[in-house]
């Protein structure tokens, strides 16, 4: 593997991942960071890794040689001990990359004919928007757009939650009056999702140019988006909780569209 051995903790390239944990520090040197084997093949080719550290003791199949071959970065062999110290997992599977940071605009998005979009606005925990990104791959949305934006999509966590979905899509982080603006532009009608709406979101047309629009974990969406929406619906609670998790919402408004989309309404 031509890989470099590092044994210390004291090494600048294990600190200079380290630091990447850190918002401020990716913000800066536009780096972060991506760990595991499915994670890494997602992201390559299209990002571009500036280092690559591994451990083979950890690795969990016998594909991880030929994924590091394709990486065109150098390459460090570390301990176990040494590698656990830079992962973000419980389970480290051997494979972390240093990467840098690509930001796409709004205009790169390619609909496929009917647009179909994810629309995040200022959502606060990284797993729930790494599940977002998963949910909305799975979906073959065209687009998601994270406005307003509380967690940074660089963040380890979406990379993680996502399972490396973050590179299969285009992901945009955008000003909302801007995403708005651009949806109006397209012709792409507006989905929110809230209790105080009439409809069951089963009851409207998904199959439509749309744009599903969740907001934060606590308060939901803005008013200013609220005020924009040309769909309002709901999700039926039949029990005490009054709302479900933002993930688990956008995932099942998703799956209704999907259906729609493929099978009619």
């Amino acid at each position: 593997m031509g890989a470099v051995l590092i044994t210390s903790a004291q090494n600048p390239k294990i600190k200079q991942a380290k630091k990447l944990w850190k918002r401020r520090e990716r913000e800066n040197t536009q780096l972060f960071l991506i760990e595991g084997y499915r994670e890494l093949s997602r992201a390559q080719p299209s990002v571009e890794i500036e280092s690559l550290f591994i451990c083979p003791e950890l690795f969990l199949g016998t594909n991880e040689p030929e994924l590091i071959k394709q990486i065109n970065a150098p390459v460090y062999s570390c301990s176990p001990d040494l590698f656990r110290s830079l992962s973000y997992r419980d389970r480290p599977d051997g494979l972390l990359a240093i990467a840098k940071q690509s930001h796409r605009k709004l205009e790169e998005i390619t609909p496929k004919g009917n647009p179909f979009y994810v629309v995040a606005e200022a959502i606060e925990k990284p797993g729930n928007l790494g599940t977002i990104l998963r949910s909305s791959d799975a979906c073959g949305v065209d687009g998601v757009i994270v406005c307003d934006r509380c967690t940074d999509i660089h963040n380890p966590n979406v990379v993680r939650a996502s399972v490396g979905t973050l590179f299969t899509q285009p992901v945009v982080e955008a000003d909302g009056e801007q995403t708005l603006q651009w949806l109006k532009e397209q012709g792409v009608a507006i989905l929110a999702a809230t209790p105080s709406a009439k409809v069951e979101y089963t009851e409207v047309d998904l199959a439509a140019p749309v744009a599903i629009v969740v907001g934060t974990e606590q308060y939901g969406l803005s008013e200013r988006w609220m005020e924009e929406a040309d769909l309002q619906v709901k999700l039926p609670m039949l029990g005490v909780a009054d709302s479900l998790n933002v993930a688990m919402a956008t995932t099942l408004l998703l799956y209704e569209a999907i259906r729609q989309r493929r099978h009619g309404a």
